[in-house]
């Protein structure tokens, strides 16, 4: 009998041992299962770390680039504005360019036909300037030996002569004195002041004439 109590005793010890440690092996694996689980999940707080942070690198970002574009902006002017300038400057250089053009031409004159001369670059040049920005100088001109118009200045203008042939539109200053205009050819010393592009010698004795003719020279 006490043989069969110890090992009833025994048996029943066995079996709430086995019990228990099952328990804790469940226990256990509930445990790790927990914080295998924490672990691989993030909590509330850390996700709202994580996405203060995106927001804060994505603003910052978003910043960067404004300010890159306004600098961009600032370098580069506004097309109206480039297009107002460029068509600024181009009128100045239009306005330059006929300033010079005037200041370099010469209107001639004879009854109701009108040219204009463009002036040669020379001291004598300049006189004639001079004098003609007092008021047009009206000469009397005579033809001679079928080839020019020639008539006195009234007064003496610096001499610049050289040796040159002339042709059909050319003007002359003769002996520092006399305005000639050419409708021919002639090979002498002359001092040049200027020419009648663009015309023949027949045009010219057209409006001319072949005797004595009244011209008028003026500045444009």
């Amino acid at each position: 009998m006490k043989k069969l109590a110890a090992c009833l005793i025994f048996t029943a010890m066995l079996v709430y041992v086995t019990a228990c440690g099952g328990e804790s092996a469940r226990d256990a694996e509930t445990v790790k299962d927990s914080v295998v689980t924490e672990n691989s999940s993030v909590s509330p707080a850390t996700e709202g770390n994580f996405t203060e942070s995106e927001e804060t690198r994505s603003t910052g970002a978003e910043e960067n680039n404004a300010e890159k574009t306004t600098e961009g902006a600032a370098a580069v002017p506004e097309s109206g504005e480039s297009t107002a300038a460029d068509n600024k400057s181009a009128s100045k250089e239009t306005d330059r360019s006929t300033d010079h053009m005037e200041d370099n031409t010469m209107k001639i004159t004879a009854g109701d036909t009108s040219f204009t001369a463009t002036f040669a670059d020379n001291s004598s040049v300049e006189a004639l300037k001079e004098l003609l920005a007092e008021g047009p100088l009206t000469i009397n001109m005579n033809d001679y030996a079928g080839m020019e118009k020639v008539g006195p200045i009234g007064t003496d203008l610096p001499r610049n002569d050289e040796q040159i042939s002339t042709g059909a539109g050319d003007i002359i200053l003769y002996q520092g004195n006399s305005l000639v205009i050419y409708y021919d050819t002639n090979s002498w010393n002359f001092t040049r002041i200027g020419k009648i592009e663009g015309m023949t010698g027949e045009k010219l004795l057209e409006v001319f004439g072949d005797g004595d003719v009244t011209v008028t020279f003026s500045l444009q």
